[in-house]
């Protein structure tokens, strides 16, 4: 028996009761932990770590329940686990939120300074910081917490500090002006994979350009009039005929009256527009591109603020919309403006603030991707890491096959600081682990750090490693890398999974997880993104609140499948409800007819239905443990749900109550065995799904485990493999169905008892074994076996099912006399709406003015009508016989 067991459960299910009081247990006793049993197989997840701003979303929630029923599940299994939790420091995000906490208290950043506003930082990060990992525990997430790591912990800085100078000593990161994204709200440059595309509403100008020397004109058309004051070129598609004989020549630029060079790229579009392009190189990623490739000068139209510059006076430090409006004026008075007509394009958006970003030239930090990208892409593709489900690998062959460098400097004070230094009298930079206290090429001591700090990606991209030790050579590095499974969603495939695999075999020798478990995002009932602007967001902290942790994870995986968007509908709450109460309800069932049980007394002979339900649960056991293997966590779950629910709760229990409520029944405790087993074994398969409740209830059950969190996940046993009684018990379960069902049609009360004839030979030893179970549920008050119909009488009911027969004796379900009687006042009413029928239709007006499809209406009523009576008067006709 379990230790401190007084095997009584609370009348009401109320996981407010016990949830927290449950986790704050299994925490304190280190169940969490890994077992540290070095002859076990290792099973390890590091949690994507959450931004320290951040709040418990529904995201989390999915992606979090996810890795928790894998760990639970293998824990169980008896594997040696360790799933490593942590956040992420999220640069950008991290010191938006606190410059606006400043500006609250009315202190501006730069009126700090650097050291003051870290301290102020690393303050905010205290305060606020846990917040999400409190969240986590109260969903449930049972991992390590004394593991737990942040991303500019010291450690983790020490093995971002390494990699960096470790890149820079093998060519592969550099310094160098390029055109990078540049985000003027958060002002800071961002990486490719940081923008994303939302079409926005738009015109498109036509602007002329004329062809020096003569009176002919190029038209243009473009988004953005106003960096026309940059362009060094006009391009055209070298096989574009229309425009070969002016290859070459110049065009005026208008406004700024210079003139420009007419230039040949097969980039050029030749069927969008008139086929001719203005290359403005210092405002637009392929104008750079082609700027570079012909050599043209690179004019900057906006400021460091974004305002224009002085190209134009009159323009200067005007906001980009002002400029553009006096721009598209000036053209029109020139002649230059030949139409705008309306137009949509996806614009580029900082994934942090949302707002557009611009391309800018600037000198930044860069990773050279193609060799670090090489051997990922041969990772994936050779099968060492396996995306699940399998079509997401084209997401990341797509980005990794077409990768560009990737700027990891960020203008923000919040992160890590790179690790470079510059010489104010030689001009020297130097890259080194430790701060050097002197230049290595002229010995001055007047060297300063780049103020710039790494891109969030850029430690995150460690992260399966570096939280486990590395660089240092540990025992859990050595035990529990590479992971086994990433769980994440589809939409940070190349921000940072591709990021984490080429790092891992970078610095590691060997890919950082076997396989990435990928799953949709949430959507409302309505299948839309959720968002503070629709106002359909959910908080899932407001549901652990109302209905407990154990209910959000079950409605957030019933009836999910790998990869696919989720839409959640708030009624699958009430199933969780529902189904916690059942199993609830279930347990004290069983619990208040086991108090007499002995768990050291001897099992007499299992009897069919004990064989079928044991048979059906060994099968469950083999098939949930394939489901979650194959990450298929919302089938096994609705496997679990099937069969506790309808054979568990509804047969089973209903079944063996005969054998309880007697006493002096023989096989009363093996009746008790079986559903104690039974009960344990499904709390068990349902743990890592619903760890709440099913501890709640187990560690109250007749057990000998501490915790349903250690003990052993139930396996297929041959041993319990009864598949001919479970086809029996199935056919007697088919019959009784039947007799529900026809019982109910006749509104049968249930205490009107029938007797049952059955038509077997081959089920007669099944029958008789199971008659005490067969009366009560088929509502029996006696059971009589033949081989044959031999004079069952005719008007008897009969139920047929795949393998059996069976009658029922008429007069046993009603009295004969009131049936007739109650069938003859039915025909009467059809007759009565059959004459009103009849009427119509003989009526020649309504044949000539009505509508066809009234009259094929009134026709098909009256077709009715004459069946449901021929049925009435032969139901009269049997029950006469």
């Amino acid at each position: 028996m379990c230790e401190n067991c007084n095997h009584k459960l609370n009348d009401k299910y109320n996981p407010k009761e016990f949830e927290e009081k449950i986790y704050k247990n299994w925490e304190e006793e280190g169940f969490f932990k890994p077992s540290g049993d070095k002859t076990k197989e290792s099973f390890s997840i590091s949690m994507p770590p959450p931004n320290i701003t951040g709040k418990l979303h529904m995201g989390h929630a999915l992606d979090n329940t996810i890795q928790d029923i894998l760990i639970r599940y293998k824990r169980m299994c008896g594997y040696n686990t360790l799933w490593v939790p942590g956040t992420d420091h999220a640069s950008i995000a991290t010191e938006a939120k606190i410059v606006e906490t400043l500006k609250k208290q009315g202190i501006k950043k730069d009126d700090l300074g650097r050291d003051e506003f870290l301290k102020k930082a690393w303050e905010w990060k205290k305060e606020y910081g846990g917040t999400i990992t409190h969240q986590l525990r109260k969903l449930g997430a049972s991992c390590d917490w004394t593991k737990e790591r942040f991303t500019m912990d010291e450690g983790l800085s020490k093995a971002v500090k390494y990699v960096f100078v470790d890149l820079y000593k093998k060519d592969l990161i550099y310094k160098g002006k390029r055109m990078i994204n540049w985000c003027p709200t958060c002002n800071t440059s961002i990486s490719d994979a940081e923008v994303e595309y939302e079409e926005e509403p738009t015109h498109l100008w036509h602007i002329k350009y004329k062809i020096t020397g003569t009176e002919d004109y190029l038209t243009v058309a473009t988004t953005r009039p106003e960096t026309m004051l940059g362009d060094t070129a006009i391009a055209v598609n070298p096989k574009d005929e229309r425009y070969k004989g002016i290859i070459g020549k110049t065009c005026i630029l208008p406004i700024m009256n210079k003139e420009i060079p007419i230039i040949a790229d097969e980039f050029v579009e030749m069927d969008f527009g008139t086929g001719c392009v203005k290359i403005t190189p210092a405002h637009d990623m392929n104008d750079y591109q082609a700027g570079l490739k012909h050599n043209l000068e690179i004019i900057e139209v906006f400021d460091e603020n974004f305002k224009m510059a002085d190209l134009v006076p009159e323009y200067k430090g005007m906001d980009i919309y002002e400029a553009r409006e006096k721009i598209v004026e000036k053209l029109e008075e020139l002649g230059n403006l030949e139409k705008t007509e309306d137009y949509t394009h996806n614009v580029g958006k900082c994934y942090r603030c949302h707002n557009t970003v611009e391309p800018k030239i600037s000198e930044q930090w860069f990773v050279k991707m193609k060799p670090l990208a090489e051997p990922a892409i041969k990772a994936v593709k050779t099968g060492e890491t396996n995306f699940i489900p399998e079509r997401f690998d084209k997401t990341y062959f797509n980005w990794m096959e077409n990768i560009q460098d990737w700027c990891i400097s960020r203008q923000l004070w919040w992160g890590h600081r790179i690790p470079a230094y510059y010489c104010k009298d030689c001009g020297k930079t130097i890259v080194s682990f430790e701060e050097p206290k002197e230049c290595d090429k002229c010995a001055s001591k007047n060297i300063y750090q780049d103020e710039d700090t790494l891109d969030t990606w850029f430690s995150s991209a460690l992260w399966p490693f570096s939280t486990l030790g590395w660089p240092e050579k540990t025992d859990d590095l050595n035990t529990f890398y590479p992971n086994n499974v990433l769980v994440t969603g589809y939409d940070i495939i190349f921000f940072w999974v591709a990021r984490m695999i080429f790092s891992g075999i970078e610095y590691m020798k060997e890919v950082p997880f076997k396989d990435v478990l990928i799953h949709g995002i949430i959507r409302d009932s309505q299948g839309r993104k959720m968002s503070k602007s629709l106002g359909n967001g959910i908080d899932p902290l407001e549901i652990i609140e109302k209905y407990g942790a154990d209910a959000l994870r079950f409605s957030l995986l019933l009836g999910t499948t790998p990869g696919n968007d989720i839409r959640y509908m708030p009624e699958k709450l009430d199933s969780a409800g529902n189904f916690a109460n059942k199993v609830w309800n279930a347990a004290k069932f069983v619990l208040m007819n086991l108090e007499d049980y002995d768990v050291n007394s001897q099992v007499g002979e299992l009897l069919y239905e004990d064989k079928w339900i044991l048979s059906k649960l060994n099968t469950l056991c083999k098939e949930v443990a394939l489901n979650i293997e194959k990450y298929e966590i919302g089938i096994a779950l609705d496997k679990i749900y099937s069969f506790i629910w309808d054979e568990f709760c509804d047969w089973y229990i209903e079944i063996v109550k005969p054998r309880l409520y007697d006493k002096e029944n023989s096989s009363r405790k093996t009746a008790q065995y079986v559903l104690n087993k039974v009960l344990c074994d499904s709390l068990k398969l349902l743990h890592p799904f619903m760890p709440f409740v099913t501890e709640e209830i187990y560690t109250n059950l007749y057990n000998s485990d501490k915790t349903i969190m250690l003990a052993k996940y139930p396996e297929y046993e041959e041993t319990l493999n009864f598949k001919v009684e479970e086809e029996n018990i199935e056919q007697i379960k088919e019959v009784i169905t039947g007799i529900r069902n026809i019982r109910t049609q006749m509104n049968i009360h249930p205490s009107k008892k029938s007797k049952l004839i059955f038509i077997t030979k081959k089920y007669k030893n099944v029958i008789d074994a199971s008659e005490l179970f067969i009366k009560k549920l088929g509502f029996a008050d006696n059971i009589e076996i033949k081989e044959d119909n031999k004079g069952i009488e005719p008007n008897a009911i009969n139920i047929v099912t795949s393998e059996l027969e069976v009658f029922i004796p008429f007069e046993d379900l009603v009295d004969i006399n009131e049936e007739i009687e109650r069938l003859e006042k039915e025909k009467s009413k059809i007759l009565i709406e059959k004459e009103k029928t009849d009427k119509m239709l003989s009526n020649e007006g309504f044949i000539q003015k009505a509508p066809e499809a009234k009259i094929k209406e009134e026709k098909e009523k009256l077709a009715k009508f004459n069946e449901m009576i021929a049925t009435i008067e032969d139901r009269i006709r049997t029950i006469k016989m």
